[in-house]
Order: C-alpha cells, then sequence, then structure tokens
C-alpha cells in the first residue's frame, strides 16, 4: 500500500537515510527542513503520515506535533517522532502532543516499514470516513468531527501473569474502567457484546498464542476496528513486528513504564473514538438520505429502490405482492385554514397511525406532501382491501388532535390497491395503484378502490 511520506528533519543526512529506505519500498516521499514547512505541507493536505525529527532549530518536533492536532484540518494526519531520546518521559512528551508513535535513533528498517505500514493502514480506512462525512456536511446534515480526550474508556487487559497485571490495571485505573481477563476465548467473547476501547493483549500468555489472539480480533466483523495494544518482551521484537503486521496499532516492552502506558492507551482510545464519531455521522448521512425527517417514514427515493427488490423476491418465491397509495383528503385546507404547522402534525399523525395498524414487514413511506405508500409482501389483494380499510377506519373514526390550540380535526383518507402481476415492472404496478387512487377521488374520497385484475 503506497503513501506520501513527509520527512522533517533539518540535518540532511537523516533526510537522506530515511528517504532512500522509504523509496525503496515505493513509498513517495516528501521532505521538509523546518516546523513552518512541515506545517504548511500537511495544511495544503499533501501527504499521508509524517515522521517527525524532535530536535530542530526554532520550533521543535513536540511543538510540531502539537500544532498539528490541535488543527482539525490535520489532525488525522499520523505523526511518528524519530529521536535519539530513548527515555519513558521523552515518549510520554511526545504521545501528550499527541504523536501516534515514536522510533528511536539509530533506527531500525524493519520497525521503520512495520510502523509506517500500520499507520498508513490506519489512515485509509479514516480517511474514508472522513470524506464521506465531510460530503455529509456538505448536503446539510450535521456531522461532528471534534478529538475527545481519550480519558474514561472501558479497557479489556488479557494477561495471566497476576503481578503484572494488578500494576497496569492499578495504573490505567485513574482514567478507565479496566476488565481483567486470563483467558483468550473469555476475551473474544467479551469484546464481541461491545462497549470496549482498547484491548491490550499479553504475547506471553501461558495457554494461548497472543498473536493469535490478535489475529482473531482483526478478523472478526464486530472487532475489526477495536484498537489492540501488545505488551511484549524486549526480546520479542520479531513477535512484536509480526503483530503489528496483524493489524495491531501499538506495543509496549516490559518493564512497563506507568506513564507511557497511560499516554499510548490514551491515544489509542481518542483514535477510536474519533473514528467513531465519523462512522457515527456516515450512518446518519446515510439515514437522512432515505428518511423523511418530518414524519420518520423512509421517503420517496428509498420506496423507488426498495421496490423493486421486494418484487424480484415474490416473482422468485411466487408469492403474492399488494401495494397502496393513500392520499389525504382535501389536505390543502389544512394548511390553508390553520397553518402549515397543524397541516405538519396531521401528517405526523398520519404516519403513526399508518404505522400503527400495519405489520412490521410493510414498507412505509412518504411519497411527498400528503401522499403515502405501502408496500405488502406476502399479502394478496383481498387481503390487502382488508388493511387498506383498516387504515381508511382508523384515520376517520378518531379526529386528529392537535396540540397548538387548533382542537380536533377530522380527516379522511383516499386510498388505491393493487396486487403485483408475475414479472411485472416497478413503475407498471405503481402506475395501476394510482390509477386506482384515482378512481377514489372521482367516486367521492374517503374509500378503498382496488385496480382491475
Amino acid at each position: 500500500m503506497s503513501a506520501r511520506v513527509l520527512i522533517v528533519d533539518d540535518l540532511p543526512p537523516n533526510v537522506k537515510l530515511l528517504e532512500a529506505r522509504l523509496s525503496a519500498e515505493y513509498y513517495e516521499v516528501l521532505t521538509a527542513t523546518s516546523g513552518k514547512d512541515a506545517l504548511r505541507i500537511c495544511g495544503q493536505g499533501l501527504c499521508d503520515i509524517v515522521l517527525l525529527d524532535v530536535m530542530m532549530p526554532e520550533m521543535d518536533g513536540f511543538e510540531v506535533c502539537r500544532r498539528l492536532k490541535a488543527d482539525a484540518n490535520t489532525a488525522h494526519i499520523p505523526v511518528v517522532m524519530v529521536t535519539a531520546l530513548d527515555q519513558p518521559s521523552d515518549r510520554v512528551r511526545g504521545l501528550d502532543a499527541g504523536a501516534d508513535d515514536f522510533l528511536t535513533k539509530p533506527i531500525d528498517e524493519v520497525a521503520l516499514l512495520a510502523r509506517v505500514r500500520s499507520l498508513v493502514r490506519l489512515k485509509v480506512i479514516q480517511d474514508e470516513l472522513r470524506s464521506r462525512a465531510l460530503s455529509s456536511i456538505a448536503l446539510g446534515v450535521p456531522c461532528v468531527l471534534n478529538q475527545d480526550n481519550g480519558d474514561n474508556g472501558t479497557i479489556l487487559l488479557v494477561e495471566d501473569r497476576e503481578a503484572i497485571a494488578e500494576r497496569m490495571v492499578k495504573a490505567l485505573g485513574t482514567k478507565h474502567k479496566v476488565e481483567l481477563l486470563d483467558d483468550a476465548a473469555m476475551a473474544l467473547a467479551r469484546v464481541a457484546e461491545g462497549g470496549v476501547d482498547t484491548v491490550i493483549v499479553s504475547l506471553g500468555l501461558a495457554d494461548y498464542d497472543g498473536l493469535r489472539l490478535c489475529s482473531q480480533l482483526r478478523s472478526n466483523e464486530a472487532t475489526r476496528h477495536l484498537p489492540i495494544v501488545m505488551i511484549a518482551d524486549m526480546d520479542e521484537r520479531e513477535r512484536i513486528l509480526r503483530g503489528l503486521d496483524l493489524g495491531a496499532n501499538d506495543y509496549l516492552t516490559r518493564p512497563i513504564d506507568r506513564n507511557e502506558l497511560i499516554a499510548r492507551v490514551k491515544t489509542q482510545v481518542r483514535r477510536k473514538r474519533y473514528a467513531d464519531y465519523l462512522r457515527d455521522n456516515v450512518q446518519a448521512s446515510i439515514e437522512a438520505a432515505v428518511i423523511d425527517p418530518l414524519t420518520g417514514l423512509h421517503n420517496r427515493r428509498y420506496f423507488e429502490s426498495r421496490l423493486a427488490t421486494l418484487l424480484v423476491q415474490a416473482n422468485s418465491t411466487m408469492r403474492p405482492l399488494s401495494m397502496m397509495i393513500l392520499d389525504i383528503d382535501h389536505f390543502k385546507k389544512v394548511n390553508d385554514g390553520f397553518g402549515h404547522d397543524v397541516g405538519d402534525e396531521v401528517l405526523k399523525i398520519f404516519a403513526a397511525r399508518m404505522k400503527s395498524v400495519t405489520r412490521d414487514v410493510d414498507l412505509v413511506c412518504r411519497l411527498g406532501g400528503e401522499e403515502f405508500v405501502v408496500v405488502m409482501p406476502d399479502t394478496s389483494i383481498a387481503i390487502a382491501k382488508v388493511i387498506a380499510e383498516r387504515v381508511r377506519l382508523s384515520v376517520e373514526e378518531d379526529a386528529f388532535t392537535i396540540r397548538r390550540g387548533a382542537g380536533a380535526i377530522p380527516v379522511t383518507v383516499s386510498v388505491g390497491i393493487a396486487e403485483a402481476k408475475l414479472s411485472e415492472p416497478p413503475e407498471e404496478i405503481f402506475r395501476r395503484v394510482d390509477q386506482a387512487l384515482y378512481s377514489s377521488k372521482q367516486a367521492g374520497r374517503n374509500r378503498v378502490t382496488a385496480a382491475a385484475a
């Protein structure tokens, strides 16, 4: 998977070394020699990941990272701090500034490529979600692109070494709710229930391969996007790199520094919540595209796409399917006499009554204005007449009580129904039902008319 990598370092030899290694793996490499240039390149959206040197004049790497993560336009770009500083306190400082990872000089080539691949994979997913969310904003759908602080998460720790587990639970418990399990099968069952923000997996489990657990978490649809942090011994370098290739997000080596543990878990929780915000907003935009905002019913766009599918299913199973179109009688008089706000209230009550007297399997939609449609799978024309008459009576027999001082408004509805013919196209059954509705109106309204067979 190729990507554009920005190398930020004021020393040309360092830049040349990293550029050669990444170019050999077919990454597109950009370079910057100052924090100011790095901020400009990132602000223009020209890179996918940043390798950022810590020690630079004028503006050090910590400040550059802080500014990138504080800007909504660049906060999603992964930042890997590259430094000769190897103390846990230095890593914690970088993580607190928003860094996604660390590489310590001299840089290990295998570790470099593993880190870049892991973060690029993550960014590709988030870029797709971000693009859809921003498209939703352009269409007028509200979208939250905020950054969470990463606190108060639910952390699942999978560790069977009692002393190590106790120290980790105590450290993380100051910021998060920590659940401890020592069994891999139980851990898989727990994360499948949902509500976990990050899972920490020990690669040294006595009765189970920790890497296999990481692989299972990544391959399961319910946990595919769950952040995974590995805990390993310092001599397990190959297993750590293998875990990153399998999709683990981060790792810590024993002995574990308390502050680094807290900082790395906080980063993962924050990143997960950001992705969750994006997914939620994408889902909201999808729903907004097919849901009528006034009545909460599906809209005409959804009806037209769904009707074709239902007709195909009815034909393949040789089961009947019927449809009715409903039009509120003299609705214009309601709007003219009481106002559009009262008219809107009538439409809401009407939609609710339709839902209350139809089945869950029936497709109930608002076509537009005061017109509605119901598609009824596994329903013959004889049964459709009964359902249509039930809807008509539920509207006629109980006046609509409006809360805005208009009192009780009598409402009636005209209905046209038809049963689908074998291999009948959607537009044809719609035309027949619409013609039946017209006949109901011509015959005096407030009645049900079935289309000719």
